[in-house]
């Protein structure tokens, strides 16, 4: 990958579905210079298992971590504990769902948008600001790992 971005050919590479002993292999084969743009997991409310060691892991060298199906494939749209912790903040459970994965430091997400009206939701997600007891409730319906899980992959 170095040799290509070295070449003019891209200007960043990432790698998808690594947990922290795959990225170490890797910053060892690079060489030394880690210079990996992102790193795509599965990563939402309900699967929460890369903060456990994972994030921290990317947080500590600056690399985000980019959250796929932030929205559990639209699932969490429909979750009854999320809507009515959203409704009380004034949007819906998939914007909850976004703006909590946007909420964590050091993370990046992609939602789906399949239709306009999901893309207007999920652009108004993104300027929500999530107060600490609306987070801790979050936190309540669905807890952060104990230990260190798998990674989730869809």
């Amino acid at each position: 990958m170095r040799a290509l971005v070295d070449a003019g050919r891209i200007g960043r590479w990432g790698v998808s579905n690594l947990d922290v002993d795959d990225l170490e292999e890797l910053a060892v084969a690079c060489g030394g210079t880690f210079d990996c743009a992102a790193n795509q997991v599965y990563f939402s409310v309900t699967e929460r298992g890369p903060e456990h060691s994972l994030l921290p892991w990317q947080r500590a060298r600056g690399m985000p971590l980019m959250a796929y199906s932030p929205i559990d494939q639209g699932a969490l749209a429909r979750s009854d504990g999320l809507a009515r912790l959203a409704a009380d903040a004034g949007m819906s459970a998939a914007q909850l769902a976004l703006a909590w994965a946007l909420s964590r430091p050091g993370v990046l997400a992609i939602p789906k948008a399949v239709r306009e009206s999901h893309l207007a939701d999920n652009l108004a997600a993104a300027a929500l600001t999530l107060s600490p007891a609306l987070l801790a409730a979050v936190d309540q319906l669905h807890p952060p790992p104990r230990r260190k899980p798998p990674l989730a992959m869809i």
